[in-house]
């Protein structure tokens, strides 16, 4: 909402040392803004010194450019990005950022007695094949919505 954005911009005083955003895709104008340089400017500067926020960036194997383009865009606010990816039943491969002001250290270790995570499928979720490997792309601003169009592109032909 706009509302919570102002409130991040201009009144919030507090730092974070981890934030979730889980946005709808950026299937028109109205969400695009939402991953947009200036919006993740706004989280930067919210995001405490050792912080780490995680976001929901579509799929890297459905929407390659639209993934990229979300972490690219990150990357050009001057935090460091980590992308994962898992498989979702209900969507298929889906992908996010781990974003940091310091570079992000993957687990090696984990509390005992967790059922379906390990080392070894943790280091599945960093490693990309070549289907869903890095591409370039521009980075989203309010003035390009370049995100909007790379999803639409993407998507499009799953219809």
């Amino acid at each position: 909402r706009s509302s919570d954005l102002v409130w991040m911009k201009n009144k919030n005083k507090q730092k974070f040392d981890f934030i979730v955003i889980d946005f709808p895709d950026p299937s028109n104008f109205s969400l695009g803004k939402l991953y947009s340089k200036s919006f993740f400017k706004i989280v930067k500067n919210t995001l405490s010194d050792e912080g780490l926020m995680v976001i929901q960036s579509t799929s890297p194997y459905f929407a390659r450019k639209s993934f990229w383009c979300v972490g690219n865009t990150i990357d050009h606010v001057g935090l460091r990005t980590t992308p994962y990816h898992a498989y979702v039943p209900s969507f298929g491969e889906w992908g996010y950022f781990i974003a940091s002001k310091t570079a992000y250290k993957i687990p090696t270790s984990f509390v005992e007695g967790l059922k379906f995570l390990n080392v070894k499928t943790l280091q599945q979720m960093f490693e990309f094949p070549i289907d869903m490997s890095k591409v370039e792309t521009k980075v989203n601003r309010l003035n390009n919505q370049i995100l909007v169009r790379y999803f639409e592109q993407e998507w499009s032909s799953f219809n």
